[in-house]
């Protein structure tokens, strides 16, 4: 039976977002997690409101707790992120925080910084808003390159866009910007949604396949492991099949796990301890 190394299981502080920040280091250490994912929102890391000296702050709490930083994930599914925009300034903007947030990685020594593909009006040609997709992108590898950072690109639910849900639609923008600092990841929640898995992601995008959000769904939500119906040991061979050696983060964006989030980490490693090597 296929397992997982532990250190590829990876926190993130979304569901921790009640808690202050350092509570959420101390609880990785607790938890002996090695690797972290850093979801950049209020109160715990929003760019717009940190200087360079806040963010090596925070960058020295987490050294101190000898962890380390996998992937930077700025808020972006919300108002008022959209690189897809129709509008000018809104798209603008949307760059902008992007640049900052790819900025505040390289602080992080993030090597990834997670993107998604924002979204086109319901009413208008699809076409369009995917060239307002793509022209960001562009630019925002050119920032990566610059950065030697890696862009990862993240599907999402048809509900929060209407650009790039599944694995195709994810190597056709990969395709079309074609720089070797914007790869693909996975998160289980959309993929299971277009009744995708991994071998499909990994047909399609081999070695450009770069980070994971490892969590059970119904299959919709961001839910604990145990707590949704998705096949965790079917997932497990898969990744072992395909050679995944990257980290698996535990993004848990459900509001009923923010009142004891270390509940809900101690489920998931109570749940995955069978598909965990010793």
């Amino acid at each position: 039976m296929a397992k997982l190394r532990r250190d590829q299981i990876t926190g993130m502080n979304f569901h921790y977002k009640h808690y202050p920040f350092e509570y959420f280091l101390d609880s990785m250490v607790r938890y002996e997690f090695k690797n972290i994912e850093v979801w950049g929102a209020s109160p715990h890391f929003y760019v717009e409101d940190m200087g360079l000296q806040e963010i090596r702050r925070v960058k020295k709490e987490i050294d101190r707790r000898e962890l380390s930083v996998v992937c930077f994930t700025p808020e972006q599914c919300v108002y008022p992120i959209n690189l897809a925009a129709k509008e000018e300034r809104i798209r603008e903007f949307s760059l902008q925080y992007f640049i900052k947030s790819a900025e505040a990685a390289k602080e992080l020594e993030a090597p990834l910084l997670l993107v998604t593909p924002g979204w086109g009006y319901e009413n208008e040609d699809r076409g369009e808003a995917w060239k307002r997709m793509r022209d960001s992108m562009e630019k925002l590898a050119k920032v990566a390159e610059e950065l030697q950072l890696t862009l990862a690109f993240e599907p999402l639910t048809r509900v929060e866009t209407n650009l790039v849900t599944d694995a195709k639609s994810l190597k056709a923008i990969l395709d079309e910007v074609g720089s070797p600092h914007l790869k693909g990841m996975i998160d289980t929640i959309p993929m299971a949604l277009a009744n995708e898995d991994f071998l499909d992601y990994h047909t399609l995008l081999k070695d450009d396949l770069v980070h994971v959000h490892f969590i059970d769904g119904k299959p919709e939500g961001h839910l604990v492991w145990g707590d949704g119906v998705l096949p965790l040991q079917t997932y497990v061979d898969q990744l072992s099949q395909i050679g995944y050696k990257g980290a698996l983060t535990l993004e848990y964006t459900s509001y009923q796990y923010v009142q004891d989030p270390d509940a809900a980490v101690e489920k998931t490693l109570s749940t995955l301890a069978e598909v965990l090597e010793d």
